[in-house]
């Protein structure tokens, strides 16, 4: 196992075992970026229509295409200033940017406040959830990027179901206030144990560049090219999808439920499923050939949002949502390791970075999609165009993406 001295203190060595404390703390780290997201899911697009009285989906809407620009550039930033600055000072400042968010929540006296508290919840999930994106694919070395990813988003979108059950919950018992304390606890959590226990990573990429020097890319530069332009695209219809399920699913789940724990469960599944599939689709990034499960992953997402609006009951509809969520987690860790695995060590923050400022920017598309044709038209259609572009989606990286990839 390759190896490196630390300032004569102690030796880094490359992988998930070697680092199995401090990958292991970064996992937890990320199940709180990944709960304080699930309360907002859950909680505000009900809190828009019934305390803030928001009528039209567009307006509405507008407080997750805010999210995801400001969660897109800071992703850009974080990607391009993680070898500058280091991962660690920057993880301290996505959680710095969360503190405003539940005092913004608890005081808002206008949709103006909600949508500065979605600015702020924006930059700071770009920043935290993509440092701990890094710095586990840092530890992790080039043989155990699936795995990583597949730990590190089964940890953050688990989380997420789970904290939108929870936050329904209390909110239906306690009241809307309640939930922003839950926000507040989870992000001082967060900070402390990223100021007291998360170490920086920038020095195990010069150990996997030193370790790596001998072996070339794997692909011609055409080809990288080709690749991550065909992944990113896919990212953008990913997020694009997730940002209409995100705004108007819990809006359509209440035309046909009324209790906030029902809906708040339902909401939940779809991310929960998300974050389980990933303890198996990320290790299958390893061995398994990408290609196939890229292009299935989406179509079966496809299939599944459409799949939604033909549901009849409880039992089809659950169907649908554990179809959508197994479909997320086919490709989500497998982006990720993808692009991980064209470029090399030192180029890997700045290309992921890129590719997270493009995917995320498709909360912003389908924000702004799905609200026009949900005012215009009906939410059954939003989430008919929406499933149409994630098949299409799907298509594109089925003859895009190498054989052999």
């Amino acid at each position: 196992m390759k190896k490196m001295p630390l300032s004569g203190k102690r030796e880094l060595h490359l992988g998930l075992k070697q680092n199995a404390r401090q990958f292991a703390l970064l996992v937890f780290v990320n199940m709180l970026v990944g709960a304080v997201l699930g309360v907002e899911r859950s909680v505000l697009p009900l809190m828009a229509q019934t305390r803030m009285g928001v009528a039209s989906y567009t307006a509405l809407l507008l407080f997750i295409a805010v999210f995801g620009f400001a969660k897109a550039m800071t992703n850009y930033w974080m990607g391009k200033n993680a070898n500058r600055y280091g991962r660690k000072p920057l993880l301290l400042l996505g959680w710095g940017l969360a503190l405003p968010i539940p005092w913004l929540l608890m005081y808002a006296a206008s949709w103006q406040w909600v949508l500065l508290a979605n600015l702020f919840l924006g930059m700071s999930q770009g920043i935290a959830w993509t440092s701990t994106v890094i710095m586990k694919i840092d530890l992790a070395g080039h043989k155990q990027r699936g795995l990583a990813m597949g730990l590190n988003e089964f940890a953050g979108y688990v989380a997420v179901g789970v904290a939108s059950w929870v936050a329904a919950r209390v909110a239906e018992q306690h009241g809307w206030e309640a939930t922003f304390w839950l926000t507040l606890g989870l992000t001082g959590m967060g900070l402390f144990l990223s100021w007291i226990g998360v170490r920086d990573t920038t020095a195990f990429v010069h150990l996997e560049e030193k370790a790596t020097a001998t072996l070339s890319l794997p692909w011609k530069e055409k080809t990288r090219r080709r690749i991550v332009g065909a992944v990113v695209q896919g990212g953008f219809f990913n997020n694009l999808n997730d940002g209409v399920l995100w705004g108007l699913l819990p809006l359509w789940l209440a035309q046909r439920y009324e209790g906030l724990e029902d809906i708040g469960l339902l909401v939940g599944l779809y991310p929960a499923v998300w974050g389980v599939g990933q303890l198996f689709t990320g290790p299958m990034a390893d061995y398994l050939p990408k290609r196939p499960v890229l292009w299935g992953g989406m179509f079966l997402q496809g299939i599944s949002i459409l799949g939604l609006t033909v549901a009849a009951s409880t039992p089809l509809l659950v169907i649908a949502l554990l179809g959508l969520g197994i479909g997320t987690a086919m490709v989500y860790p497998t982006f990720l390791a993808t692009i991980a695995g064209v470029v090399s060590a030192y180029a890997r923050a700045r290309y992921l970075g890129v590719y997270r400022l493009w995917r995320d920017l498709g909360y912003v598309g389908g924000a702004l999609l799905s609200g026009w044709l949900a005012d215009s038209w009906s939410l059954e259609l939003a989430f008919w165009v929406v499933g149409g572009l994630t098949l299409a989606s799907a298509v594109f990286l089925r003859l895009r993406l190498p054989d052999n990839l």
